[in-house]
């Protein structure tokens, strides 16, 4: 394990910590509405501060993209992606689905390092760029299932500002669901991508994403073997922040449908 990813590992356990610490016991008071339909709380900044003081203790003259603000650009050119508890809402409701989201993309702009964890169950997904995927130390790949009807995806539903891609997006849903066994939608798309990655979903897509919500996850199910692209089809998903995650055999299907609803 390097040294990028030994640190990301140490700063998402510690944010991990910190949440199962939490984990039920918010008081209204630590809940701040950031706009409308989107949430902060005290364990978000506190996870967020954790993480960034961990990685900057290891590599001072590396930048930060973080969800809740804590953001420079560094003498290094590389930047840390982070999502210090993706699943915001899902906390604040003690719905146990949340995740923290650790990336690093190189002076190039490629992603190198990834890391997802999932404290409630204790999972940790990694990845080195070249190096695979892993879960809990175990390599892991994306799904290879072949029939369409036993499919299972997951995606995000729309819950702001979406008047604009509404239509397309319930087509899209349309034919997923026609073409797939059940969708499913836990709130924290860095799990939807891990869990990609590990084959237990055979694809995932999502409109309107940012950053920190899929940088980890997409080196996840990049290295675990599977295609993730921007809802166009075009690699640079950061160019193109609403995405398609598969396998070999998903991706396209999703690719198809997909610009059959927005153009692409």
């Amino acid at each position: 394990m390097n040294l990028e990813l030994q640190t990301a590992v140490k700063a998402a356990k510690a944010a991990g910590a910190i949440t199962l610490s939490r984990f039920g016991e918010l008081s209204q008071r630590e809940i701040v509405a950031k706009e409308y339909k989107d949430f902060v709380t005290e364990v978000d900044k506190q996870c967020e501060a954790v993480i960034t003081a961990t990685i900057t203790e290891a590599f001072p003259d590396d930048g930060l993209l973080c969800e809740e603000g804590t953001n420079g650009s560094g003498a290094s050119g590389r930047t840390w992606i982070v999502d210090p508890l993706d699943g915001t809402l899902n906390f604040i409701h003690s719905f146990p689905v949340f995740g923290i989201s650790i990336a690093m993309r190189d002076a190039s702009g490629e992603l190198a390092v990834g890391v997802v964890y999932q404290p409630v169950l204790d999972e940790l997904f990694t990845a080195i760029r070249g190096e695979g995927a892993f879960l809990n130390g175990k390599r892991i790949s994306v799904s290879t299932r072949e029939e369409r009807q036993s499919y299972l995806f997951a995606t995000g539903l729309p819950f702001r500002d979406y008047d604009h891609y509404i239509d397309g997006y319930i087509g899209l849903l349309r034919d997923v669901i026609k073409d797939s066994a059940g969708i499913r939608r836990a709130g924290s798309a860095s799990i939807d991508l891990a869990y990609t990655a590990a084959g237990r979903f055979d694809g995932f897509f999502e409109y309107r994403l940012f950053p920190w919500d899929f940088a980890a996850g997409v080196l996840l199910v990049r290295e675990a073997g599977g295609t993730v692209t921007g809802i166009d089809g075009s690699d640079d998903v950061f160019a193109h922040t609403s995405i398609l995650a598969g396998s070999p055999l998903t991706h396209p299907l999703l690719l198809e449908k997909a610009r059959r609803h927005f153009g692409a």
